[in-house]
């Protein structure tokens, strides 16, 4: 099925024809698919509705770039618009910045809130810059001077800063088109520290204990600011853990959102 919104068709599945409303928000390069095991469980009991957020899967790229924001209050439009607004949530990563914030604005929006590998909490500085990273703004610094571009041109340019993001770039980012990277630098910019205390929602935090893109102190801190909320560590797993053990993950969800 097709939504629309902000001139931007977004991609949603919905399964089964009965029960409250549950949204599945995928994580970023993420699609519908990647709760297809939840879906597969939940939809004899549920009525899921699962998305390809704006710029992933089968969906349009935003029309510009786009913050956590926006990419709430175009959730937010398609719950209203398709009539699940006090749905359940489960997120992953991404997928819970937009829940968090969304649950913080907008409170009437959400039931429960289960969040997995849930981002939106700053890394800790070390205080150290590593190496790498130090030689890639330096290199792109100096891509980017006037006097680079009036000697070897724009195309020259462009192609020398894609070079240095193929080669300094995570596989995530080099994955990204220019105009989605321009998207995905806002969304990780952004701290959604200051909500978690606005959450009114009953929110159970599932976290993987060796998770190494949202480490376990995130889920920690989520935990002591919402006002409402408990954390679950799967052992051995990393941020995907309602992959690593579906399982353990499957009977913890049924058990909160009975």
């Amino acid at each position: 099925m097709i939504f629309e919104a902000r001139g931007v068709k977004m991609y949603y599945e919905v399964h089964g024809s009965f029960g409250r409303p549950l949204l599945l928000l995928h994580g970023w390069g993420g699609r519908c698919e990647s709760f297809l095991p939840v879906t597969r469980d939940f939809e004899t009991t549920r009525r899921v509705y699962a998305v390809d957020f704006p710029g992933h899967g089968r969906s349009d790229q935003p029309d510009c770039p786009w913050s956590v924001t926006e990419y709430m209050e175009y959730i937010r439009a398609f719950m209203e618009e398709i009539g699940i607004g006090g749905a359940d949530i489960v997120a992953h990563s991404f997928g819970a910045r937009v829940a968090i914030l969304l649950a913080a604005e907008h409170p009437d929006a959400v039931g429960k809130l289960l969040l997995t590998g849930a981002a939106g909490v700053p890394s800790r500085k070390s205080g150290k810059t590593p190496f790498k990273t130090r030689v890639y703004k330096a290199l792109r610094s100096l891509v980017g001077r006037p006097f680079m571009r009036r000697l070897f041109g724009e195309e020259k340019i462009d192609l020398w800063r894609e070079a240095l993001v193929q080669h300094f770039g995570s596989a995530d980012y080099r994955a990204l088109t220019p105009f989605m990277r321009q998207t995905f630098n806002r969304v990780i910019a952004q701290d959604l520290t200051p909500c978690l205390a606005k959450i009114k929602a009953p929110t159970l935090l599932v976290w993987g204990e060796n998770d190494t893109a949202t480490p376990l102190w995130m889920g920690q801190q989520m935990e002591k600011e919402i006002p409402d909320a408990g954390l679950v560590v799967l052992k051995g797993c990393g941020h995907f853990a309602y992959l690593d053990k579906y399982g353990e993950f499957r009977l913890i969800a049924e058990s909160f959102l009975k």
